[in-house]
């Protein structure tokens, strides 16, 4: 990316406080006085933000701002106005400006105003580029499954080896609710050597016991009170394709027993009849529950647990894989987009960092709900906040992390508060401290290399925190 800014105002003054300010961080500038001369050095250049002033003669801030916006969309532009009319803030706003400042400038807020901008604008790139990728590869789990984190790839490339075992080989899915465990399943079928096959999917959580057991093996004419005739189940309509169990952790303890026999024997039969069927359909289950804390309670059986968990893929939460969450989001702009026939240009940099920092207690089917309203109700052609739910903008602003832990058990729940503290912690102390990691420790009553491992921990840097 450019390492140039342009500035653009007829005040020599203005222009030469920019140069030596943006000369500490290693940006060059280049000037114009109006927005004509704007123009002109644009069709030679591209630098990576613009300073534009409003008033200016000739070709005033906001026309050059509608021109630039339409010509080099890419760019970010900040506006200055010398009188903070709300008005024209709003209409600069409204054409495309990233932001706008007032005169008289403070320096310390310009600086970080074009840090953001350029951070903000690299990362809009980045995202693009890998949604390039994606789609040149255009290989299934990249496809439907997006996910850039180290996690995620992690999660693709065991399904590429899982797509060569044999269809006997059973595979249990982990993970908390909406991080897309049927998706996985799915592309875990459309991969492997039966993919012609049906893949067939049931809820073992919301169907009750006596209509799940039909549901699951079908019946025969007569077995019981209004069964009028056949009904065939889903470990045969699965054939040799594949019967996804969601939420297994929640079969009553009865079936898991009847489940265990047909896994075992790799045949069943209909209720009410005395033929044997074969079980040729692969088993793929999955659930939110800790299997193995519900077997120490006798809620779930160790014999069924092993015959499920040949091969296990865990799929991490959105809140620990946050580099995706950007990326995630523009794929869900772009497909509501589509289907309620608008056209936006992305997300306003207060929506970009609230969608970051938010916990996502639904991970991404939540994600996904969130830009669906957000797409239904916007106006404009960047999605802003007043379309997302209003508790999310209360929680960037008082930077309050949403912490769900009600429906956890105890560990997971003080593990979550913990971590949320000691990140909140440190980043308090760094900023604090200048980004001095040896203050930092200090005032924090914690020792240097103590210190920096939490920070590796959480991912933080340092040179974040530096004025």
């Amino acid at each position: 990316m450019s390492k140039s800014i342009l500035i653009v105002d007829d005040d020599p003054a203005i222009c030469y406080a920019f140069k030596k300010t943006f000369k500490t961080l290693n940006y060059s500038t280049e000037e114009a006085h109006n927005g004509i001369e704007a123009i002109d050095i644009l069709k030679t250049a591209e630098p990576a933000l613009i300073f534009m002033d409003i008033t200016m003669l000739e070709m005033d801030g906001l026309e050059a701002l509608e021109r630039i916006n339409k010509s080099n969309p890419q760019i970010p532009v900040i506006v200055i106005t010398g009188n903070g009319n709300m008005e024209t803030a709003i209409k600069a706003m409204q054409i495309g400006a990233y932001d706008y400042l007032t005169k008289p400038l403070d320096i310390n807020k310009v600086r970080i105003t074009a840090q953001r901008a350029i951070e903000l604008t690299q990362m809009k790139n980045k995202i693009g580029e890998m949604q390039q990728q994606l789609e040149k590869k255009n290989e299934a789990v990249g496809t439907n499954i997006i996910g850039q984190h180290f996690l995620m790839q992690d999660v693709f490339k065991k399904i590429g080896v899982i797509s060569t075992t044999p269809n006997t080989t059973n595979i249990l899915i982990l993970g908390e609710t909406g991080t897309g465990k049927e998706l996985v399943a799915r592309v875990i079928h459309e991969n492997g050597p039966h993919s012609f096959q049906p893949f067939q999917a049931i809820n073992c959580a919301v169907i009750p016991e006596s209509l799940l057991e039909s549901e699951l093996f079908g019946h025969e004419k007569g077995t019981f009170t209004g069964a009028e005739q056949r009904k065939t189940g889903k470990f045969e309509l699965a054939g040799e394709g594949t019967l996804f169990l969601d939420e297994i952790g929640d079969m009553p303890e009865t079936l898991q027993k009847k489940l265990l026999r047909v896994i075992q024997e790799r045949s069943f039969e209909r209720l009410g009849g005395n033929e044997q069927i074969s079980l040729k359909a692969r088993i793929i289950a999955s659930t939110h529950r800790n299997l193995k804390d519900a077997i120490k309670k006798g809620e779930f059986r160790d014999d069924l647990f092993y015959r499920l968990d040949v091969i296990e893929i865990i799929l991490p939460p959105l809140r620990e894989r946050k580099e995706d969450i950007l990326l995630l989001s523009n794929y869900f702009l772009h497909k509501f987009s589509s289907r309620f026939g608008k056209i936006f240009k992305g997300f306003t940099p207060e929506v970009m960092e609230t969608l970051t920092e938010y916990y996502y207690p639904g991970n991404v089917r939540e994600l996904e709900n969130l830009i669906e309203r957000a797409v239904a109700l916007e106006r404009g052609e960047l999605i802003s906040l007043q379309s997302l739910p209003a508790d999310l903008s209360v929680a960037r602003e008082s930077k309050i992390i949403d912490i769900p832990i009600l429906n956890k058990d105890f560990t997971e729940a003080k593990k979550i508060i913990i971590e949320s503290f000691e990140k909140k912690f440190l980043t308090q102390r760094l900023e604090e401290a200048s980004g001095n990691v040896s203050e930092a420790a200090r005032i924090s009553g914690i020792e240097r290399q103590s210190f920096q491992r939490l920070m590796k921990k959480y991912n933080l840097s340092s040179e974040d925190f530096r004025p």
